[in-house]
């Protein structure tokens, strides 16, 4: 069976209501649609809060049962308070690299080469600009890096 073949699942857009009723710690995440990976982002993330211990876990485990185990996880030092070198996350290790990129990604790492680029959308970015964000990132002709994105999808100051 082609990739062409493969259903895909529908675009789901959330309620307003649900970005102020979520919880720190749980996945907010839109993943590209198509199995092609020609885009340069591979999916979204918006984070609730800065804390990684307690943002990664409900992460890992999503993306565990879309794209099997997570070994190690690539993020943004300055993006971050406090970087462990690893969690444990259902009861698997897996590995934090921090680097200060400033680039406003995450790469994760399944099995020893197979890398998938998310976007991070700062916490504090107002529902309508994170929704903006997420839906150019997960775009499966998207070139345009990740801080690019977020720089076009912030309002302007009035």
């Amino acid at each position: 069976m082609a990739d062409t073949d493969l259903p895909h699942p529908p675009r789901l857009l959330l309620p307003d209501a649900i970005h102020q009723a979520v919880e720190p710690g749980t996945a907010l995440l839109r993943l590209e649609t198509t199995r092609s990976r020609e885009g340069l982002l591979d999916g979204a993330r918006w984070p609730r809060t800065r804390d990684i211990e307690t943002e990664l876990p409900a992460l890992i485990s999503v993306l565990t049962g879309h794209l099997g185990p997570i070994t190690r996880v690539g993020v943004d030092a300055a993006a971050w308070n406090g970087l462990p070198t690893r969690l444990v996350i259902d009861d698997q290790v897996v590995h934090l690299d921090s680097d200060p990129v400033g680039d406003n990604t995450v790469l994760i790492t399944r099995g020893h080469n197979d890398h998938f680029a998310l976007l991070v959308v700062p916490p504090d970015t107002t529902a309508d600009a994170a929704r903006e964000a997420m839906a150019r990132a997960v775009r499966a002709d998207n070139i345009t890096e990740a801080a690019q994105i977020l720089i076009a999808t912030t309002p302007k100051p009035e």
